[in-house]
């Protein structure tokens, strides 16, 4: 949902009702995830993206409809190869859409939870999309770490169940729990659909070189809230990398040092060190490369200076473990050369990290395409 966010509270303000389409489920291949959503706007324009585009139309007709008539619906799309006049997915899998209508009425917690989401406070949204009563569909709980609020149907099921949705927020993980109607989670009864929206995953670049604003780039298109850091105020200004959620003056491994401390730094962390100046870069790699539990950690530079690099990063005590964790030369051989193609090299090299790809050219593999794991 954050993608769609301001399309969909905008309609929400103007006190119109928005038909919302959820994927809350997929098996086998689909082109996009649990937790993708796509808004139908009163006037028929759309945000969003449920499929990849093999059963938007049909997805689109699903969302007016609720609009219009007021109640939500849950339904399935699958590969449909023995008839082409139906909405199926070409990719051969299945996914499960809620279709609900979204206004002041239906959702009246929607500005507080669009708020949390902006200022990256950790929320989730439980909806119920199946009910042995189907007066129940829609019914929703919003999260936090210290309240609760809404209702699905009985003090007994919004405790327990909020008891589950927090170990979702807290996993950073969006999908389907069953409960039963005494509130016990089970394999029978209701289902409810949990969006979980936590904080967003950092990216810290070291260095204001053109290269670190192509990346910054690069960060925020892929979602992580970017932070460009460098001792040198003359260099490291906010205009020079407007794509930046934060533009920091200060020595680098002071202030990761600082981040650390603060708990402002997690496994889903991306470190990249762009300075390729050893009294920066090693004092910073230095800081990074022990970290408990980081992620990943990169350094930008030729092979030669990789070399020396190492060899001032074990003068200072690291061992050969703690280097095994740092990606330099940083990025994957795309034969890259502007600021732009290195950016595209770095974020490759991180999303394969996380989702556990290798790298490598689709037409030389076999097997799925899509990769479900991520740090």
């Amino acid at each position: 949902m954050r993608d769609v966010l301001a399309e969909l509270t905008s309609i929400w303000r103007s006190g119109g009702t928005a038909g919302v389409a959820t994927v809350v489920r997929t098996r086998g291949s689909s082109p996009r995830p649990a937790g993708a959503v796509m808004v139908v706007a009163p006037d028929g324009s759309v945000a969003g993206s449920v499929s990849g585009g093999c059963v938007e139309a049909a997805v689109y007709e699903l969302a007016v409809d609720v609009a219009r008539g007021g109640r939500p619906r849950l339904e399935s799309y699958r590969a449909r190869d023995e008839d082409p006049f139906v909405a199926g997915l070409t990719c051969g899998g299945e996914i499960d859409i809620f279709a609900e209508p979204v206004s002041r009425q239906t959702f009246p917690q929607l500005q507080a939870v669009a708020d949390d989401i902006a200022a990256d406070r950790p929320t989730a949204v439980a909806t119920v999309i199946a009910a042995p009563e189907s007066g129940g569909l829609g019914r929703r709980l919003v999260v936090t770490p210290d309240s609760v609020t809404g209702s699905l149907g009985s003090a007994g099921v919004d405790g327990v169940v909020a008891g589950r949705i927090r170990g979702l927020l807290d996993a950073h993980h969006s999908g389907v729990i069953r409960c039963g109607g005494d509130g016990l989670c089970q394999d029978s009864g209701m289902e409810v659909f949990v969006g979980s929206y936590g904080p967003r995953a950092r990216m810290v670049i070291f260095g204001a070189i053109d290269f670190a604003a192509a990346l910054a780039h690069q960060g925020a298109l892929l979602g992580y809230r970017v932070t460009v850091c460098d001792a040198r105020p003359r260099f490291t200004t906010a205009d020079r990398f407007p794509a930046a959620d934060e533009v920091v003056v200060d020595w680098p491994h002071r202030y990761l040092a600082g981040q650390a401390r603060q708990g402002a730094l997690d496994a889903r962390t991306v470190i990249c060190v762009l300075t390729h100046d050893p009294k920066f870069d090693v004092p910073v790699l230095r800081v990074a490369l022990r970290l408990r539990g980081g992620g990943y950690v990169g350094a930008m530079g030729s092979r030669r200076t990789h070399a020396d690099r190492l060899r001032r990063l074990r003068a200072a005590g690291l061992t050969d473990t703690e280097l095994g964790r740092l990606r330099g030369p940083i990025g994957l051989d795309l034969g890259a050369r502007t600021p732009q193609e290195t950016a595209v090299s770095i974020a490759a090299e991180i999303i394969a990290g996380n989702r556990g790809g290798g790298g490598r050219r689709l037409a030389d593999i076999e097997g799925r395409i899509h990769h479900d794991r991520i740090s």
